[in-house]
C-alpha cells in the first residue's frame, strides 16, 4: 500500500467518526426528516457537506489560520452560530405541540433552499469545525502531500457528509420512523429543540468563558 492511500484511509476514517458522533449537524438533519421536510434535509445536508469542504480546503491551504488568530472575529462567529442554535432548538421546542388521537401529521412546505441556507449557518457558524480539521491534517496530512492525495480527501470527505446524513434521512423517513413520530413527534421535537439549545448554548459560554466574561 502506497503512503498516498495510506494517508488518504487513514483521514477519511478519522473524518468518519467524526461525521458520525451526535452534534448540532445530526440535531438538525433528523429534525428535519422526521418531521417530513425531506427535501429541506437533503438541502441542509448539501449545505453542510459544502461548507465542511469549505473549512477543509481553508486548512489545507493555511488560510486558516488568519481566522484562529484573529481572535474577535473567531468569537463574534461562534457566538453568532451559538445564537442561532439557539433560535432554532428555542423555536422548535415552541412549535412542538401535541396533535389530537389519531390525527396524523401534515408538515408545511419546507424547501430544500430553506434546508440548505440552514445547513451553511450552522456549519459555517462554528469555527470549532476550523480547530478539528487542523489538528486533523497535523497528524495525518503531511505537508509535501502531492494535490491529488488532498483533492481526494476533500471529495472524500464532502461524500462522507453526504452518503451519512442521506442515510439518516432514509432511515427517519421509513414509515416506522414516521408512525413514531406520529404518535410522540411533540416530545421528540422537544428533545432535538432541547439538544439544539444546549450545543449553543455550549457554544456560547465557551467562547465567552475563555474571554473571561463569564
Amino acid at each position: 500500500m502506497t503512503p498516498q492511500i495510506m494517508i488518504i484511509l487513514t483521514t477519511l476514517g478519522l473524518y468518519a467518526m467524526a461525521v458520525v458522533s451526535p452534534g448540532p449537524n445530526f440535531a438538525l438533519i433528523s429534525r428535519l426528516a422526521l418531521a417530513g421536510f425531506r427535501k429541506a434535509a437533503m438541502g441542509a445536508t448539501i449545505g453542510l457537506a459544502l461548507s465542511a469542504t469549505f473549512y477543509a480546503i481553508l486548512t489545507i491551504a493555511g488560510l486558516s489560520v488568519l481566522l484562529t488568530r484573529v481572535g474577535w472575529l473567531a468569537s463574534l462567529v461562534q457566538v453568532a452560530g451559538g445564537c442561532y442554535l439557539v433560535y432554532l432548538g428555542v423555536k422548535t421546542w415552541l412549535e412542538a405541540k401535541p396533535k389530537p388521537l389519531g390525527e396524523r401529521s401534515v408538515p408545511p412546505q419546507k424547501s430544500a433552499q430553506d434546508g440548505f441556507r440552514m445547513g451553511i449557518i450552522v456549519h459555517l457558524s462554528n469555527p470549532k469545525v476550523i480547530t478539528f480539521f487542523l489538528s486533523l491534517y497535523a497528524v495525518t496530512m503531511p505537508v509535501e502531500a502531492p494535490l491529488s492525495t488532498k483533492l481526494v480527501v476533500l471529495l472524500g470527505g464532502f461524500l462522507l457528509e453526504i452518503v451519512w446524513y442521506g442515510l439518516v434521512i432514509l432511515l427517519f423517513c421509513t414509515p416506522p420512523a414516521r408512525a413514531a413520530y406520529d404518535r410522540a413527534g411533540h416530545w421528540i421535537e422537544r428533545a432535538i429543540g432541547t439538544a439544539l439549545t444546549v450545543f449553543g448554548l455550549k457554544l456560547i459560554s465557551e467562547k465567552l468563558w475563555s474571554r473571561g466574561m463569564l
